[in-house]
């Protein structure tokens, strides 16, 4: 009879995680991972982004919404790190855990390529929206 109790309470539990484990597992495991201000370092040009320039671009990237994930065949992460573009990426340094993290942000008309940099891996994704080229109020 304890048996069936217990068995049952584990099931329970696997199949209704409460929120809190099930927010750790999303935040984890995410693609799209939040920025804070206070660990971010946010460049443009070679120029460090401080103030409200930067907690605009944090606060973008932050609302922005993950689209897809592009698949990085190897020997080919150059050339979604550094793509034929007119204009410099936003470069994001943050860390996340105990990993570092380099974000490189190219903004298009409709959309936000993402290439995040960490130890040796590269993984790009496109994300929607961040300001368009044409609706930025700033100088980046």
């Amino acid at each position: 009879m304890f048996s069936i109790i217990v068995i049952s309470l584990i099931k329970i539990l696997a199949t209704c995680l409460p929120t809190g484990p099930v927010e750790w597992l999303m935040r984890k495991f995410a693609t799209h991972s939040k920025l804070t201000a206070d660990t971010a370092t946010v460049t443009f040009a070679g120029q460090t982004l401080e103030g409200a320039d930067k907690a605009q671009v944090i606060a973008e990237f932050n609302e922005a919404i993950f689209i897809k994930k592009h698949y990085i065949f190897p020997g080919t992460e150059d050339s979604f790190l550094h793509p034929d573009s007119s204009e410099p990426p936003l470069v994001i340094d943050t860390n996340s855990g105990k990993k570092k993290l380099r974000l490189y942000v190219y903004r298009y008309e409709d959309r936000a390529e993402v290439v995040k940099q960490f130890e040796k891996k590269v993984v790009a994704y496109a994300c929607f929206p961040m300001t368009a080229k044409k609706e930025r109020k700033t100088a980046y």
